[in-house]
C-alpha cells in the first residue's frame, strides 16, 4: 500500500501557487484495508476515504470504462493490481495528471511537468474524449491560466472539436454545466473560457444566446471595440478585475448584453430597447441551468435597468428612488453594491476605456446612503398611520436624494 500527492496540489506547487486542498491516490489497497486504518468512506461511485485526522480525501488508484453517453456512464476498477500511471492516465490534462511520492519526487508519465514549463494545457490520452465535462474543464482552466499566458494544445481543441461534433457535449447535464461556468466566472480571466468554448463549437450548443453576440456591431463612439461578442468577453474580465472571485457579478456580467443578438438588422448598430429584449434570453439561460435564484435575479435586473445606472447624474430624484425600488434594495441592500459593479463592468469593459472613471457609481452609492437614513419611526411619531408612512417615507427619500 504506497500514498501519494496528485493532481491540483502537485500542479500549483508547481506553479508557485499556494495550495489549499490536498488530494492523495493510493495503490495496492482495498476498502477493507483503508477501513482498518480508520479511514472515513465518502465516495458515492467509488471508493474515496478521508483522513481519519487530517480529513483529507484519499482514493484508491481506479481505472474507468466508458459505458454510454454523458458524464454519469463509467465503469470503475480499483482493484489492488492498478497501478499508479494507471490512475493517472485517466486524468483530463498533463498538468493535472502529476504524481508525487512522500520524498517529495515526482512521477509524471504524461510529461505535465514539461507542459506546465511550456504553459499548454494538453489531454493526457484519447480517453479524455469520453467525458464532455472536460471540455469545460479546460475551458475554466484556461480562464485562471491566461494571465499566465497559458494556452490550450491544438490537438486537445481539435478532440474537444470532434466532441461537439459527435454530440457528447449535447449530454452534458445542467447541474454540472452552471458548476464549472460558475467557477470559471470566479478566475481572473472568465473572457478564455468564452473563447475555448467558441473555438471547440462548444459555446453554441450550451450557451446559444452568447454566441448569437458574436459579429453583432455596436456604435463605435460608444464601443470602439464594435462587436458586442468581444465587449462580453470584455466585460466579464472586468467584473472580474473589480470584484475577484465573485461569481454573482461575473453571471450578472456575462448576460447583462444578451438582447443584443436580438436588434432587428435594420436598425444595427443601434440597439435601443436591448435592455428589454434581453429579459428572456437572459431567463432561458438562467432556468436551464437551474442558475441560483439570486444569480438568476440578479442577472435579470442588471439586464433590464444597466442603462438607468449610466444615465444615473441626469435622472430625476423620483426615477433614482424608482431604480433602488425595483431592485428591492432596501429589504435587500447588498444588491446595490453587486448591482453598481455589474454595471461599472459594462462602462469599462470597452476598448480604451478599462481605467475611466464611472461617477454614477459613487453618486448612486450616496444616493442609497441618504434614502436609507429616512426610516418610518419620524412618520409614526407624528402621527401617521398605515399607507400614509409610506407615502411620507417616499417623498422624504425623493427629497434627500435631490439634495445631493
Amino acid at each position: 500500500m504506497k500514498t501519494y500527492l496528485v493532481g491540483g496540489a502537485v500542479r500549483d506547487r508547481l506553479l508557485g501557487i499556494a495550495v489549499k486542498d490536498r488530494d492523495y491516490v493510493v495503490v495496492g489497497a482495498t476498502p477493507e484495508d483503508m477501513l482498518r486504518a480508520g479511514y472515513r468512506p465518502v465516495g458515492k461511485d467509488f471508493p474515496v476515504f478521508l483522513h481519519p485526522r487530517t480529513h483529507e480525501e484519499y482514493a484508491l488508484a481506479r481505472t474507468e470504462r466508458k459505458t454510454g453517453r454523458g458524464y454519469h456512464a463509467f465503469a470503475f476498477d480499483t482493484d489492488q493490481s492498478v497501478t499508479l500511471e494507471d490512475d493517472l492516465r485517466r486524468r483530463d490534462l498533463t498538468i493535472n495528471a502529476i504524481a508525487e511520492d512522500e520524498h517529495g519526487a515526482l512521477i509524471d508519465p504524461f510529461g505535465g511537468a514539461r507542459d506546465l514549463e511550456a504553459k499548454i494545457l494538453r489531454h493526457v490520452s484519447p480517453a479524455f474524449a469520453e467525458d464532455p465535462v472536460r471540455v469545460l474543464r479546460v475551458a475554466r482552466f484556461a480562464a485562471r491560466y491566461a494571465d499566465r499566458g497559458f494556452r490550450v494544445a491544438e490537438e486537445t481543441l481539435a478532440l474537444m472539436r470532434g466532441m461537439v461534433a459527435d454530440g457528447e457535449v449535447d449530454h452534458l447535464v445542467p447541474e454540472r454545466v452552471w458548476a464549472e461556468t460558475q467557477k470559471a466566472l470566479s478566475e481572473k480571466t472568465p473572457s478564455a473560457f468564452l473563447r475555448t468554448l467558441r473555438d471547440c463549437g462548444a459555446l453554441r450548443v450550451l450557451f446559444p444566446e452568447i454566441d448569437a453576440l458574436y459579429g453583432v456591431p455596436q456604435r463605435a463612439e460608444f464601443h470602439p471595440e464594435i462587436d458586442s461578442g468581444v465587449h462580453t468577453e470584455m466585460v466579464v474580465d472586468m467584473a472580474a478585475q473589480l470584484a475577484p472571485g465573485n461569481a454573482l457579478v461575473g453571471y450578472c456580467a456575462l448576460v447583462h448584453d444578451l438582447g443584443k443578438a436580438l436588434t432587428p438588422k435594420d436598425v444595427l448598430p443601434k440597439h435601443i430597447g436591448h435592455e428589454h429584449r434581453g429579459l428572456a434570453p437572459v431567463e432561458a439561460v438562467s432556468t436551464r441551468y437551474k442558475v441560483p435564484a439570486e444569480y438568476a435575479a440578479l442577472a435579470h435586473l442588471v439586464c433590464k435597468l444597466h442603462l438607468l445606472a449610466h444615465t444615473a447624474l441626469d435622472l430625476r430624484p423620483a426615477t433614482v428612488l424608482g431604480l433602488f425600488e425595483q431592485l428591492d434594495a432596501f429589504r435587500r441592500p447588498e444588491r446595490v453594491e453587486a448591482f453598481l459593479i455589474a454595471c461599472e463592468a459594462d462602462k469599462r469593459g470597452r476598448l480604451g476605456q478599462g481605467e475611466s472613471a464611472y461617477p454614477q457609481g459613487d453618486f448612486l452609492r450616496r444616493a442609497f446612503a441618504a434614502a436609507t437614513a429616512i426610516g418610518a419611526r419620524e412618520f409614526v411619531d407624528q402621527g401617521l398611520h398605515g399607507p400614509a408612512i409610506g407615502e411620507a417615507m417616499r417623498k422624504a427619500r425623493i427629497d434627500a436624494i435631490a439634495a445631493l
